[in-house]
């Protein structure tokens, strides 16, 4: 049996340095893994994983998770980063995945910037075996930031792609007062 494992958090708060973190260990331990990213993603690159910090991975692009089926039988560990912008057909996609001896590991946000649960996160977090919160640092005040501010108001309920242009680290008194 496989097993899933979730790393979620807000916008700048180390998601993806986790995963890629995990992934170099898995490197180093000759275990085959390959790493996924939503087709919406294309901040940093359009072929590789690219962390805030510019740490980098080349990875797989897909647009829907029905795609994470088609990997190799030889790889073992299935990553996925941005998994907020995944479809809903994402849980039951993992839970084979996962049924079928692989590890899973994913990032993405757990909230959007309104507060709201993101995607299919919170149904992947309900199903991990190990969940990671991590956590940001506020940019108003320094303290630990647990939500995704957007800096603009225009269009609050649509998905924006971006990154400290457009979204800022919150702790929950400064992202309820800009709301």
């Amino acid at each position: 049996m496989g097993k899933l494992e979730v790393i979620c958090g807000p916008m700048f708060s180390g998601k993806s340095e986790e995963l890629l973190r995990r992934l170099k260990r898995a490197q180093i331990a000759k275990q085959p893994f390959q790493l996924y990213k939503p087709l919406i993603d294309n901040r940093y690159s359009e072929t590789h994983v690219v962390t805030h910090s510019g740490a980098e991975m080349k990875c797989c692009v897909i647009s829907h998770a029905v795609s994470l089926l088609e990997t190799v039988d030889d790889v073992g560990i299935i990553a996925i980063d941005e998994a907020q912008f995944l479809d809903e057909n994402t849980p039951i996609i993992v839970e084979k995945l996962v049924k079928n001896g692989k590890r899973v590991i994913i990032a993405g946000l757990d909230m959007d910037s309104n507060g709201k649960p993101f995607g299919p996160m919170p149904q992947l977090m309900a199903m991990a075996e190990k969940v990671l919160k991590v956590v940001a640092v506020c940019d108003v005040c320094g303290c630990d930031a647990t939500h995704t501010h957007r800096r603009t108001a225009a269009d609050r309920d649509t998905v924006l792609v971006g990154a400290s242009e457009l979204y800022e680290a919150r702790c929950r008194e400064h992202w309820q007062i800009a709301l």
